[in-house]
């Protein structure tokens, strides 16, 4: 099967059919509106991982603001990674590619995050 968008995407389900749920005050804390996440509900979201920083991302049905798109991985990304792509000095990488750096042996992440990593020659060759 050929690679597709949404090859990567999968799905949240909270079932709170047998749960007091979340409390009103904490739903919004933790990105979900009360009546989502209340006393004897079901909560469906699609997920999508962000191919620049591998993070998981719950689609918020009720997310009325429009999903960071990356053209050169033909990728939706998640918020962070879309606020790191829109400074000057940004530079783009992939999970998959810092997977790949590392992996090899010539490299060593030192810092920074998996969307900024700070890496340093290990010298093997």
């Amino acid at each position: 099967m050929p690679f597709q968008k949404k090859s990567n995407d999968g799905e949240l389900v909270l079932d709170l059919r047998a749960s007091p749920g979340i409390p009103a005050e904490l739903a919004p804390k933790l990105g979900y509106a009360p009546q989502q996440v209340r006393e004897g509900a079901v909560f469906e979201a699609a997920t999508l991982g962000c191919p620049h920083c591998g993070s998981c991302v719950v689609l918020n049905p009720l997310r009325t603001r429009e999903r960071a798109h990356c053209f050169k991985c033909d990728a939706y990304i998640c918020d962070g990674c879309a606020i790191l792509m829109s400074q000057p000095d940004y530079v783009h990488s992939t999970i998959k590619e810092l997977k790949d750096l590392v992996g090899s042996g010539k490299f060593e992440m030192i810092g920074g995050s998996t969307a900024q990593p700070v890496l340093r020659p290990t010298g093997d060759k």
